[in-house]
């Protein structure tokens, strides 16, 4: 981490892993943490509020900021792109509070480039079996739809020894705690593989 500055936390893993869900309990168990807000081009869904959920900007704005370096990471899905503001995130860290990023795994690596101090964190499902019954328990999507899905969580799967430190999703809480722990002290191992 570069001196003087708060870090730069990216929780990554495959789609139904629980990433939300475990962001959402770190930031309970430990409000000094900031979660950045991602930039979209797609339209606010009813309910969401804009700069809560995402950041909705035209697809010029968007363009611009990738330009000009304005976003740490980003990807096109479904015709959408998505986005991390640099300025907020910069700003968070200077300022002393560490920032947490969720994002998938693509824009993961990106960000090892981008912010070459930042630190990965890899949230693995307690097996197979387990992340395929969250995926088919959400009931939202078509069987091609999961199929894709499904897919795509055996190559992120893969991915894991790219980050600083896996996290197995067993129970939220103890990831969770296991999580603002290693926030807290990231030089207390790597590759944990386990909650704390």
């Amino acid at each position: 981490m570069s001196a003087g500055r708060a870090p730069l936390v990216v929780v990554s893993g495959p789609s139904g892993v629980g990433k939300s869900t475990v962001v959402a309990e770190a930031l309970r168990l430990d409000p000094t943490l900031w979660l950045s807000v991602s930039a979209t081009t797609r339209k606010p869904r009813p309910g969401e509020t804009p700069g809560k959920e995402y950041f909705f900007v035209a697809q010029e704005e968007f363009a611009t900021l990738v330009e000009t370096g304005g976003l740490l990471e980003w990807a096109e899905f479904a015709g959408n792109r998505y986005g991390t503001p640099r300025a907020p995130v910069e700003e968070r860290r200077a300022a002393g509070q560490p920032v947490l990023l969720e994002i998938e795994v693509q824009g993961a690596r990106q960000v090892r480039v981008t912010v070459p101090d930042a630190l990965l964190v890899f949230l693995r499902p307690p097996s197979w079996e387990a992340l395929t019954a969250r995926l088919v328990g959400r009931g939202t999507e078509s069987e091609d739809a999961l199929g894709r899905r499904l897919a795509a969580a055996r190559d992120e799967l893969a991915a894991a020894e790219e980050f600083d430190v896996i996290l197995v999703n067993a129970d939220v809480r103890e990831c969770a705690q296991a999580l603002v722990a290693w926030v807290a002290d990231p030089t207390g191992g790597t590759h944990l593989d386990q909650q704390l």
